[in-house]
């Protein structure tokens, strides 16, 4: 094998790295799906705290994606974070299924579950899910579990077991 040969079998090698790396990167910032994403609707959903959610984040029921988040603005009117969701055709939701902002492990990304309802009547494109369960944010968590035992007057117990 020649210079010429190996000058074309390491570009090639290289050209290969370079299309790995860009997998990886749209891998890792969830682009792959926009890419043969075949049939979708859309639908919307209400919450009155999104959390940490971000576009893009993945839309699962039974822990299997089935959609993504495209938009998240904020309603003027009722100070309300509006989701704009983009499911798979093949999947369609009953009209009583619950849509919910969970979070992927103790401090993961967070995600929208969709819990399917038992109403015949399924959701259609453009429509709204009624009921939602807006994002459990930590340190509300925290702040009132500190705020209701200040307000019992009870301090915990140091260790050792002396206060």
């Amino acid at each position: 094998m020649g210079r010429r040969g190996i000058e074309t079998l390491v570009g090639g090698f290289v050209l290969l790295g370079i299309v790995g790396l860009a997998f990886l990167s749209l891998q890792a910032a969830n682009l792959t799906t926009y890419f043969g994403q075949g049939d979708t609707y859309v639908l919307q959903a209400r919450f009155d705290n999104i959390g940490g959610l971000k576009t893009r984040a993945p839309v699962r029921s039974a822990g299997v994606n089935v959609g993504r988040v495209t938009s998240i603005t904020l309603d003027p009117a009722t100070f309300e974070g509006v989701v704009t969701l983009t499911v798979d055709a093949r999947v369609r939701f009953p009209r009583d299924s619950i849509a919910k902002i969970l979070t992927a492990g103790l401090l993961g990304d967070q995600y929208i579950g969709i819990d399917p309802g038992a109403d015949e009547a399924v959701l259609q494109p453009g429509d709204r899910v009624a009921q939602t369960q807006g994002a459990v944010v930590l340190e509300d968590l925290i702040g009132r579990f500190l705020f209701d035992r200040a307000a019992d007057g009870s301090t915990p117990a140091a260790p050792g077991g002396q206060p």
